[in-house]
């Protein structure tokens, strides 16, 4: 079996949003626990200057499913970032993966040579091949978002680690 652009992106990203689902459940779990409003997690950043945990969650959502549209030549929907609880966020999160199962392999296959012009921020775009574009921005920028979240309800003192973020990898411990 050959490896692919859409066997490198697709599942991997299904796998890190469902685990960012689990770490926002646990997120509300610690919350619960220590009667803290959860709006006050998802208000949280880790520097003035970065996203809330809420921006971090959406961004990781749209990168994820806007990229692979883009690379599979399909219109992705449209969100209206107005998530205000733990919920409504991982609705998104399922939402976005549920997108991204209907995407064509194949067309996300075809374009690893095709020109892929993309916004980057609200006044500039990017130009790349789709092989590129995959793994030097959508990928990188995925994980830096989702890493982000992680971090936040972390710091926040919610008992996340490493297998948390992984999520359901398919491991074998020998």
């Amino acid at each position: 079996m050959s490896f692919s652009m859409s066997k490198s992106s697709l599942t991997a990203f299904e796998t890190t949003l469902n685990a960012l689902s689990a770490v926002l459940d646990k997120g509300a779990e610690f919350a619960a626990a220590k009667k803290i409003d959860p709006s006050i997690l998802l208000q949280t950043r880790l520097a003035p200057d970065m996203f809330a945990l809420t921006r971090q969650v959406q961004i990781a959502c749209d990168l994820a499913k806007n990229g692979m549209a883009r690379l599979a030549g399909v219109e992705a929907p449209r969100n209206e970032d107005k998530e205000a609880t733990i919920e409504e966020l991982k609705a998104r999160i399922a939402g976005t993966v549920a997108f991204m199962k209907t995407l064509d392999a194949s067309a996300i296959d075809a374009a690893a040579g095709k020109e892929i012009v993309f916004p980057m921020g609200p006044t500039n775009k990017g130009k790349m091949t789709g092989a590129d574009y995959l793994t030097l921005y959508v990928t990188p920028n995925v994980y830096f978002h989702v890493v982000a979240a992680y971090s936040i309800l972390r710091h926040c003192g919610a008992g996340v680690g490493k297998m948390d973020f992984l999520g359901a990898i398919p491991l074998t411990r020998v």
